[in-house]
């Protein structure tokens, strides 16, 4: 008797096999949990002819310099892709909390290092990495460095970006390391899931507070994570590392009476304030007219005199003669230059620097140095905060060349 073959039977067992084959081939058998990643929005692909315009960058005054032009052009190589990255890392306080931060990729196949670069003190939004402006150092410095074969990680910090309801805790130590540290393991991340060629090596960069920002976190991976990146350089330019000794130097010490200067010095006074809970009021800080000006308008007060005959003579007093522990602990929690760096670690400061004294950096490499530290300190003479950023940038790209 002759059967009749129903096509059914046929047709379900291949469509079966045909859906579980789109689906083998479509996910990763061993995908990638993000354990800080959030999220990453493409801001934009640049040729890297486009960004022969922004060498102005390395002058930190928008002003052209033929030597500076020429080097910039040697370094493009290669067109890149911006990204704005948020991340989980932690408040203040130790709560988790979401930050921001520009990624810079090249455009290649070649197994490349990567650069974690902490941005100099910004007073608007608008200069966060992750905004990705012309005023910011992540669309100038950073840019052209990844041009030439680098994956760069710019961190927005607490306070700019998407956690600029925040106050940004300028100066302190823990959460501009603590910052910087999830905005490479969120940059690990990324790179992981787009297939970008890491070669593991980590370089870690920065100037003014970027370069305070750089030692702390520098610290934090050398002391508490030795093992998960493979730190191989370290350049710190022009930062504020022996807090303590140039508090007593502020203090003690008539010297400029320049105004955006001292605004650092108030926005420093008011974070440690806040941050390690003294809540003084600031008539507690500065003499009149300026302890009103201060509480009023913050670090956008003015003070034309030297910042020494701005703070009452009782608080420098008890800070001087060890009374005032509080302000003191707060300070000296801050310091990072005494301690051993075992990365190769290069330090960049001018000798006439104004706003953060030169004695930062000699005091700690004298510091490192006793401890066994791996530090060289290169001094530009005559160079002040504006004028060494260049000597800076070149050190650091000859610097960190050598170490790819």
């Amino acid at each position: 008797m002759k059967r009749i073959f129903n096509i059914k039977y046929l047709i379900f067992p291949v469509i079966i096999l045909f859906l579980n084959g789109c689906s083998s081939s479509n996910s990763d058998p061993n995908p990638q949990t993000n354990k800080y990643l959030v999220s990453s929005t493409l801001l934009g692909e640049f040729s890297k002819t486009s960004l022969q315009s922004r060498a102005d960058g390395f002058t930190g005054g928008g002003v052209s310099n033929p030597t500076i032009t020429l080097f910039v052009n040697s370094l493009l190589k290669y067109d890149i892709k911006a990204y704005k990255i948020v991340y989980k890392t932690k408040n203040t306080d130790g709560t988790e909390i979401q930050a921001s931060g520009a990624l810079i990729i090249p455009n290649t196949t070649e197994a490349i290092p990567m650069i974690s670069q902490q941005h100099g003190t910004i007073r608007t939004d608008a200069q966060a990495p992750s905004n990705y402006q012309p005023n910011s150092e992540a669309y100038t410095i950073a840019s052209i460095f990844a041009s030439n074969g680098y994956i760069i990680a710019c961190p927005d910090y607490i306070g700019y970006g998407v956690s600029k309801n925040i106050v940004h805790p300028y100066e302190h130590r823990e959460t501009l390391a603590q910052a910087s540290l999830d905005m490479i393991r969120a940059a690990s991340e990324l790179i992981a899931n787009e297939k970008v060629n890491w070669n593991k090596k980590l370089m870690i960069t920065g100037y003014s507070q970027g370069g305070f920002a750089t030692m702390s976190l520098q610290k934090k991976i050398e002391e508490q994570f030795p093992t998960e990146f493979n730190l191989v350089a370290s350049s710190c330019g022009a930062g504020a590392y022996n807090k303590t000794q140039f508090m007593k130097d502020l203090f003690n010490t008539t010297t400029h009476g320049i105004p955006e200067y001292n605004q650092l010095y108030i926005w420093v006074t008011q974070t440690y304030n806040r941050v390690y809970g003294l809540n003084r009021a600031m008539n507690t800080y500065f003499k009149e007219p300026y302890a009103t000006d201060v509480q009023a308008n913050g670090n956008n007060a003015v003070i034309k005199v030297s910042i020494d005959l701005a703070f009452l003579d009782s608080f420098k007093k008890a800070v001087n003669d060890g009374t005032d522990t509080q302000f003191a602990n707060a300070v000296k929690d801050n310091d990072v230059f005494d301690w051993a760096p075992k990365t190769e670690t290069q330090l960049y400061h001018g000798d006439a620097d104004q706003q953060v004294f030169y004695n930062n950096s000699v005091t700690a490499e004298r510091a490192m140095k006793a401890k066994g530290g791996k530090v060289t300190l290169l001094t530009t003479k005559g160079g002040t905060h504006g004028s060494t950023l260049s000597d800076y940038a070149l050190g650091t790209f000859t610097f960190f060349s050598s170490k790819r």
